[in-house]
């Protein structure tokens, strides 16, 4: 630990922070710094220094200064901490001493926290180790001190009850993560390479530039050979992490004229928590470039799994097949704003405009039209005199209100519970800031149908108030598009009214052809009807617009399957599990009209911990079809008593008792399921054709299910 650290200045190259708990028991901390050492020196030419105080008290004495005792060790270029059930304790030496007072210092020293690599991309000095499935309440812990989403290297190992430290002897097959503690380690080294590669490149520049309009200088000619073969050991290392973690599900060999992906903007604010803001921006570009149609836009649902991402600008642009990449940065201070944006043309990695915006708050809707129509002016798109008027308009005159909008906007798109109320709360607050600003009402209406969903909001609870927030919309803009997607929601969801809901649909299309949610609940409306191939060739028109669509949230997968192409719904969804879990819950439906029960267990197993009654439904009837009615009792009985204290739909609860051949019970919920207008009805009639499968024949199931309108 003597060694000085690769850049003068600093005390150590990586500084490893832990919970004494952690390494007590087994010594995991201990193996995973000795095989990292390893590692390491494989990996670098020279010896990378490290601090790791394998005995730690968990404190200080009482006459010891703690600040000026870690000043000297914390001074390292990156900070390792492993994160555990136990590390995200606010009273705990390792969380205040050292997590939160590096996370501090670095965002004070001549790097920053945040550094850009050499692909463009950006990155956070502090690489987390996971090794536990974390609590909610820590999970948010950390994310609050960091600004912004855990990005973690994970060394866990899970099976069914089991979640615990990875070790170098665990057989991956029985790994529900199926990764090897080697491959992971490797990871760690090769973050550390690149963390480092990009700090001593920062320091060889000249300090006195701007961090965010820092340009690259030229290469030395004696340096380029070196420069060269390291560069492409990286690219090629690049690839191989982006095969995995990536889909790369529809690709063109020639990338799109006039087309363009808008990247997560960086958040530069002293407040991390301004995170909403910056999101917000590239929401309204994206908004507004959509709004051209000379010009093909990448939605932002599909650029977000790009965030802190390890691929080039190249690769992203390959792999979206678009010419153009914007991104860019924000920081706010007060009411002052600086955007910093940069358009590269990403065949051949060439700036192609860049700007920087150091202007008021009020000046926020100016800056988003300028940055629009610059891109379509650079890209050579066509914008008519319509689309211009569009560009420009000003959403709302309140930035206070456009302030609650914009968070309340960042938390629905969470989709937890938690943040779907606080949503709802902004919303409002946003509406009686100004009660002029359409979006918000339009916003909030959404937040209720989303409420129902994720949150298990009573239907009469969350539907009739969604639609009057749309009427509402209407009356300050009556071609609005936003509101008639919600209004056909409601007729979908609600009213069970087929037909209506499909002329709400329509009608937005007309008023907002490149709106890719309405695709999206075109599509489910067919499917709910049984017209398979059509939700199919919704799904296709979304992906002219966007090609990476079906990678939105998987039900495209679904669809695949109902339409008889199970193969390639099986392989897309596997694909997509790795990022998006909700597949896996789509992975044991299939299975388990397959009839291969054992599969759709495992599969359905993998969405838990956590209090879905439709996946608990689901794995109540895989249990039941297996033989397991021990089991399938036991999810009845989970419901039930999740039912005395929220919401939980009888008709779903009805489906586990007809399988326990309480059929009489069953019938009574299904008909309270339709007295509450629940979704589930939905699935009864052409999807779920398992649920109540012994009274599918009985008058009173023909005559309940008769009422869900259908063709009406």
């Amino acid at each position: 630990n003597s060694m000085p650290s690769l850049i003068p200045g600093y005390e150590y190259d990586i500084f490893i922070s832990y919970r004494q708990k952690d390494n007590k028991h087994d010594g995991w901390v201990t193996e995973f710094v000795n095989q990292l050492k390893g590692e390491l020196e494989a990996t670098f030419k020279e010896d990378i220094s490290i601090y790791f105080d394998e005995n730690p008290g968990d404190g200080l004495l009482e006459t010891h200064s703690v600040d000026k005792s870690l000043e000297g060790k914390l001074k390292c270029l990156i900070f390792i901490p492993i994160i555990s059930q136990t590390y995200c304790d606010s009273k705990s030496f390792a969380w205040q001493h050292e997590f939160c007072a590096f996370n501090k210092l670095a965002k004070e020293d001549q790097f920053g926290r945040d550094i850009k690599l050499s692909n463009g991309n950006v990155t956070s000095r502090i690489l987390p180790v996971k090794i536990y499935d974390l609590d909610p309440e820590d999970k948010s812990i950390l994310e609050n001190e960091l600004g912004g989403a855990l990005r973690s290297i994970e060394f866990i190992f899970k099976s069914a009850g089991v979640n615990r430290p990875l070790t170098p002897t665990d057989n991956p097959d029985k790994n529900l993560n199926k990764t090897f503690y080697r491959d992971q380690i490797n990871k760690v080294a090769n973050a550390v390479k690149e963390i480092i590669s990009a700090l001593r490149k920062f320091d060889q520049q000249d300090t006195g530039v701007p961090k965010e309009i820092i340009k690259a200088k030229p290469e030395k000619p004696g340096n380029l050979k070196a420069r060269i073969i390291i560069a492409s050991v990286i690219i090629l290392a690049l690839i191989v992490l982006g095969y995995f973690f990536i889909p790369k599900l529809f690709k063109s060999s020639n990338p799109i004229e006039k087309s363009i992906a808008v990247l997560p903007f960086v958040n530069l604010s002293d407040d991390p928590e301004q995170e909403y803001f910056s999101e917000g921006m590239v929401d309204e570009i994206l908004d507004r470039l959509f709004k051209i149609g000379d010009l093909k836009v990448i939605s932002r649902t599909t650029t977000m799994s790009y965030k802190n991402t390890s691929l080039s600008l190249k690769e992203i642009a390959h792999e979206l097949n678009v010419s153009a990449i914007l991104e860019g940065s924000v920081r706010k201070m007060g009411n002052e704003v600086r955007i910093t944006v940069q358009l590269i043309d990403a065949r051949t990695d060439t700036h192609l405009w860049s700007e920087i915006y150091d202007k008021d708050i009020s000046d926020i809707f100016s800056i988003q039209s300028e940055v629009a129509q610059a891109v379509a002016r650079k890209l050579k798109a066509v914008i008519k005199p319509e689309e211009k008027h569009l560009i420009e308009k000003v959403p709302t005159d309140n930035l206070e209100a456009y302030d609650y909008y914009l968070l309340g906007e960042h938390l629905r798109n969470q989709r937890t519970p938690e943040s779907l109320w606080k949503a709802k709360t902004l919303y409002e607050k946003s509406i009686e800031a100004d009660p002029g600003f359409v979006r918000a009402f339009t916003g909030l209406a959404r937040c209720y149908g989303n409420l129902a969903f994720y949150a298990n909001l009573r239907p009469k609870e969350a539907y009739p108030p969604a639609l009057d927030l749309a009427f509402k919309a209407l009356e300050l803009d009556s071609l609005f598009a936003d509101a008639y997607d919600v209004i056909g929601m409601v007729d979908l969801f609600y009213n069970f009214d087929f037909v209506n809901a499909e002329r709400n649909y329509k009608r937005c299309l007309e008023l907002d052809p490149r709106n890719l949610d309405i695709y999206q609940a075109y599509s489910e409306l067919l499917f709910f009807k049984g017209r398979f191939s059509e939700a199919i060739e919704m799904d296709h028109r979304a992906m002219s617009i966007d090609p990476v669509y079906p990678v939105r949230d998987g039900l495209y997968g679904v669809h695949l399957y109902f339409a008889h192409q199970k193969d390639s719904a099986i392989s897309h969804l596997s694909k997509m599990s790795e990022l998006y879990p909700v597949c896996h819950f789509y992975l044991g439906v299939i299975y388990l009209h397959e009839g291969d029960y054992e599969k759709s267990i495992n599969e359905i197993e993998k969405t838990f911990p956590g209090f879905s009654p439709l996946s608990i439904t689901m794995l109540g009837l895989a249990y039941s079809k297996s033989g397991a009615l021990n089991e399938t009792k036991r999810m009845l009985d989970t419901l039930e008593v999740r039912a005395k204290t929220e919401f939980v739909p009888y008709s779903m609860r009805g489906s586990l008792m007809a399988e326990l051949d309480r059929k009489k019970e069953a019938l009574d919920y299904l008909r309270k399921g339709y007295e509450e207008k629940e979704e589930f009805l939905l699935l009864l009639m052409h999807i779920d054709t398992i649920s109540y499968l012994n009274l599918r024949s009985n008058p009173e199931f023909t005559n309940i299910m008769g009422k869900v309108r259908v063709e009406k």
